[in-house]
């Protein structure tokens, strides 16, 4: 992808066409009129085309980059280098999609940004679109999105039957006991759920809270700061929702 310049080679085009028009006399005789200037002649205009909708193979090649939100991303994107899927793909094309995805996937209750990061192109091309173009073609988005592309969104962590000590951040299996962190907050879990045993307990082991549910659809627990330990048997996936 890339600007073409084309204007200069038209404008000389017409410029010529006029000198040699104007060379004739328009009485036959040898006092014709003086040639025109190329200086009077009508500029060309330069023509803009819509940004293209992504996968439509009719989309002329661009003169000029609309003074647009998504024309200046196109524009700083061929400036700089950047480009999508081998350039088959403009960047305000690429970053509306990635824009959509997002919404839809919160529409059908995931989260976005597990999404995003699972979709997002690695390469840097369109790491640095979508950063340049989300705060103005979707600032709904933008910082969630920013977030997942500069590394600092933190993936949310499920949770199978097992017993999970309680601590502020997640973390890997403890080397020594295997235990994994879970963290303060609202857990949900769901399905068919038969024979559902949890508890959370304090650090020393006492139970806190617990219950046994021979059949439900939905189970929610609140695990405290405080809290040493969570448990559950036959529960399912737990994922945290608040």
């Amino acid at each position: 992808m890339r600007e073409m310049r084309r204007v200069g080679a038209v404008a000389a085009g017409v410029a010529v066409m006029v000198l040699v028009a104007g060379c004739g006399s328009d009485d036959g005789g040898g006092g014709g009129k003086a040639a025109v200037s190329s200086s009077s002649a009508s500029p060309t205009p330069v023509k803009t085309v819509p940004i293209p909708v992504e996968g439509d193979p009719s989309v002329p090649e661009r003169t000029a980059f609309p003074d647009t939100p998504a024309g200046r991303l196109d524009k700083l994107a061929d400036e700089k280098g950047w480009f999508v899927d081998d350039a088959k793909t403009w960047p305000s094309a690429y970053v509306g999609r990635i824009c959509r995805g997002m919404s839809r996937v919160e529409s059908e209750g995931e989260d976005p940004q597990e999404w995003l990061a699972e979709e997002e192109d690695p390469d840097p091309s369109p790491r640095e679109i979508l950063k340049a173009g989300m705060p103005d073609l979707c600032p709904e988005w933008s910082k969630k999105a920013l977030a997942v592309l500069d590394g600092t969104w933190v993936p949310a962590y499920t949770y199978a039957d097992g017993t999970y000590k309680v601590a502020s951040k997640p973390g890997e299996p403890d080397p020594g006991t295997g235990e994994v962190a879970i963290t303060p907050g609202s857990w949900r879990t769901t399905g068919d759920l038969e024979g559902c045993y949890w508890e959370r307990t304090t650090k020393g082991g006492e139970i806190i809270d617990n219950n046994f549910a021979t059949s439900a659809q939905e189970i929610t627990v609140t695990i405290r700061s405080t809290d040493g330990q969570f448990t559950s048997e036959g529960c399912g996936t737990w994922k945290k929702v608040g």
